[in-house]
């Protein structure tokens, strides 16, 4: 029971951790005058991602690395086919040009990456430098694609405006107890989530890839559904695009850096290769109309519900 507890109690600190974390972070970049859109694609996406950070770094530490990997790539289901799919299905999500061009290949690519890297049974140092260069390069796109683009305002027919930042101080603060929380909470959320999949005799690649990425996603659904409801579209889509890429990049590289880690079988024949899968299906429905229609987001929840019931059914 009392690891129950631990988990609940870590997860309630991540939630409340990225909150805060991504309303200071957030704040601060709105102070320095860039898009809806980059501060969704990268500092909240960043913010978002660290309780997988957290719980990737905490796992591999303590050789549970299949834990981590599993994480990632419930965490990036997770991410398209629920929580993107639940906030296109409440309001029809529309996507600027650069979205096309830059970050949905960037989140493909970073995808089959992983795919390459991981089909020979461990994932390296050398790999996970190789993801964080992409992780690199991948930021210095974004800005980039961001600056061109004010010189050309056509390019921002979805933008909002940004709510009124909080002063710099309390920005700070709330950025600097987020991050506290999310370790802190990462570390109860690993511990008693190993100690339930030694009890349950369940692997910690199913426990990564369904307790774990429900948890760590809970930021992201939070932030997604919250922009989408206050009519933030290019938050809420830029969340979920750069979430995806730092999870694999950022997250694993990191995480590989610490630690080699092994992949288990089961990751590099199923759930590893469906990921990818997952994310090749938004290359059709992102470009079709350059938008994400309400049919096609509950056509998404539709397919996380079959794949968590078959996952739960044949895995556990």
């Amino acid at each position: 029971m009392q690891q129950y507890a631990l988990i609940a109690a870590g997860l309630l600190a991540l939630v409340v951790g990225a909150e805060a974390l991504v309303r200071g972070g957030a704040s601060i970049a709105t102070r320095l005058g860039v898009s809806p859109l980059l501060v969704g694609l990268t500092v909240v996406s960043i913010g978002t991602s660290l309780p997988e950070l957290a719980v990737g770094i905490d796992a591999a530490v303590n050789d549970a690395g299949a834990m981590a990997i599993g994480n990632i790539a419930g965490t990036n289901i997770v991410n398209i086919l629920l929580i993107l799919g639940l906030s296109a299905a409440i309001v029809p999500l529309a996507l600027q040009r650069r979205t096309l061009r830059i970050d949905l290949p960037c989140m493909v690519f970073s995808a089959v990456l992983l795919l390459v890297l991981c089909a020979g049974g461990t994932l390296s140092r050398f790999d996970g430098a190789l993801l964080l260069v992409f992780a690199i390069a991948y930021t210095g796109l974004a800005i980039r694609a961001d600056l061109t683009s004010k010189s050309s305002p056509a390019e921002h027919p979805t933008a909002d405006a940004p709510d009124e930042p909080s002063p710099w101080w309390t920005a700070a603060a709330q950025l600097c107890g987020g991050i506290a929380l999310v370790v802190i909470g990462a570390d109860w959320l690993v511990d008693g989530a190993v100690h339930v999949a030694d009890d349950l005799g369940v692997s910690k690649a199913v426990i990564g890839l369904t307790v774990l990425a429900i948890g760590t996603s809970a930021p992201e659904l939070v932030t997604t559904l919250v922009s989408t409801v206050r009519g933030n579209r290019d938050l809420a889509i830029g969340n979920l695009i750069g979430s995806s890429v730092y999870n694999i990049t950022f997250v694993l590289g990191t995480t590989a850096l610490v630690r080699p880690m092994a992949v288990d079988d089961s990751l590099i024949r199923i759930d590893i290769p469906l990921m990818a899968a997952v994310t090749l299906l938004c290359v059709p429905v992102f470009i079709s109309g350059r938008k994400i229609s309400r049919f096609e987001g509950a056509a998404f929840v539709a397919a996380y519900a079959v794949y968590l019931t078959l996952l739960l059914v044949f895995r556990t």
